[in-house]
């Protein structure tokens, strides 16, 4: 009897509700919310929910999915996402998925993608006067850029006690894009400047098509080294889509490709949001800092926009600078939205491309100069 009074002992004393804390109480609705938003009103769902659903597992006591050495959430965390492995493969999918041909066509608008990077250094600046050193501040205004895996991937190396809040922030703002922009856009532009139309855009032909990811690519990496990995695997994923001879290539990386490091990406990034190293006051500093970067990077290509519209004597649609965040290709439909409740028959949606996936190409650059000044 006595044996089996301490085997029943033991195994309550083993039971995780006895070692549940009120931290993880409040992570676990965190995680559920998360869940709630993708499910219910499709907010980022490929990411949040994998990060909501793992943030709830890894907050329940004693699983030992994260224990060292080998616990699967571990594994994941430390030889896919801190290796970079995943945001690099994130990158190579997107290249496969992005067709750069409206900045070719009108290679000014990739200025408006680098005006968009200003929240980047806004919310940067915010984060050195809240108090967060430089390499923390660097990676909560990567947020600014609307690039999740560029966030994960400078979070990274400069600071990843902060990867779950600067993930969580980054996909979630976001998707919250057509919240966030519509506003901005409005207090900055009048009725008769979204109503602007812009000329069609010209043809790009294949062979401009192929050679801009290898330029491009070249000519990055020397002048910025540091962002060489992600640009590097970005172009090679959109020289396989370009080049037409690598088809079956061009679209597992496109699918099979992103749909598995996808799943790994969420569920490492939710492994990260355990009650004692997401419960903090930074962690809430860094979500109101991300609204900060979003809010300022579309104000900055908005303003940039309106230079350009005077410049050009009003032929181009300051709103295009708000799709300067490279939220491909959400705030570029953002832009198209708008310019329709203006005028129902004004199609702006390629011109407003342009900026947007030169964001893509800027917030890399980006992260590759602070990652080489304070990396």
């Amino acid at each position: 009897m006595a044996g089996l009074e301490q085997a029943i002992i033991e195994f309550i004393e083993s039971m995780g509700l006895l070692h549940l804390t009120v931290g993880n109480v409040i992570m676990i609705l965190v995680g559920l919310i998360l869940v709630y938003l993708a499910i219910r009103y499709e907010m980022e769902p490929l990411l949040l929910l994998p990060i909501g659903i793992s943030a709830v597992i890894v907050n329940l006591p004693l699983t030992g999915i994260t224990d060292e050495p080998h616990g699967l959430f571990y594994l994941i965390h430390h030889y896919l996402i801190s290796t970079e492995i995943v945001p690099l493969l994130i990158f190579f999918g997107l290249g496969a998925m992005t067709d750069f041909g409206p900045m070719i066509a009108d290679p000014k608008t990739a200025l408006l993608g680098a005006a968009a990077q200003i929240g980047v250094f806004v919310a940067m600046l915010s984060a050195v006067l809240l108090g967060f050193t430089l390499p923390e501040a660097a990676s909560i205004g990567i947020i600014g850029g609307a690039d999740g895996p560029t966030t994960i991937y400078l979070t990274t190396k400069l600071a990843p006690h902060l990867l779950g809040a600067t993930a969580v922030a980054a996909y979630s703002y976001m998707s919250l894009v057509p919240l966030i922009q519509p506003p901005i856009i409005k207090a900055m532009t009048s009725k008769e400047e979204r109503k602007i139309r812009m000329e069609q855009l010209r043809p790009v032909s294949k062979r401009e098509k192929i050679m801009f990811p290898i330029i491009t690519a070249i000519v990055i990496s020397l002048l910025v080294p540091s962002a060489g990995p992600l640009i590097g695997m970005l172009m090679i994923g959109n020289l396989f889509r370009e080049s037409g001879v690598v088809e079956r290539l061009s679209k597992a990386a496109q699918e099979e490709l992103m749909n598995i490091v996808t799943i790994f990406l969420g569920l490492g990034v939710g492994s990260t949001m355990r009650a004692e190293t997401f419960l903090t006051a930074k962690t809430l500093m860094i979500l109101g800092l991300g609204v900060v970067a979003f809010a300022s990077a579309t104000a900055g290509g908005v303003l940039l926009g309106k230079i350009m519209m005077k410049l050009s004597g009003g032929k181009i649609n300051p709103m295009i600078g708000a799709a300067g965040v490279s939220a491909v290709p959400m705030s570029a439909r953002v832009v198209q939205r708008l310019a329709s409740e203006e005028d129902p028959g004004n199609f702006i949606l390629m011109h407003a491309m342009g900026p947007n996936v030169a964001g893509v190409i800027g917030t890399a650059v980006v992260a590759g100069v602070l990652l080489s000044v304070l990396g």
